[in-house]
């Protein structure tokens, strides 16, 4: 099986596919740092990055948001001093597609 991070977003549209719960079983043992969390109804994958500093924090989430360019999928991020918060979801189809736990294991991989 390949890798999550080494996987690309494939094209997604109103009416695709939420991750199956046979996916998601899968896919979480690759990102165990990262939590399904219900924000308003939708499930979101949600991790929190700690860091030294703002301007730590900050590099980081430029880093994330060059990925999210890169993939045209985009996360929600809340950056504060010392935490990066990163949540992935596809807002299409309301809920967890298999692009969002690619680009949490990508997001894994920034911290290099």
């Amino acid at each position: 099986m390949t890798a999550l991070s080494q996987k690309s977003c494939e094209a997604c549209r109103v009416g695709a596919p939420l991750a199956t719960q046979e996916e998601i079983d899968s896919f979480l043992p690759q990102i165990p740092a990262w939590q399904i969390v219900k924000v308003e109804g939708v499930n979101c994958l949600t991790r929190t990055f700690k860091f030294k500093n703002f301007k730590e924090a900050l590099d980081f989430t430029n880093q994330v948001g060059a990925l999210a360019e890169a993939e045209a999928h985009h996360p929600a991020i809340l950056t504060e001093w010392g935490s990066v918060v990163v949540s992935w979801w596809t807002h299409k189809i309301k809920g967890l597609h298999v692009n969002d736990f690619i680009m949490a294991a990508k997001t894994d991989t920034l911290l290099g």
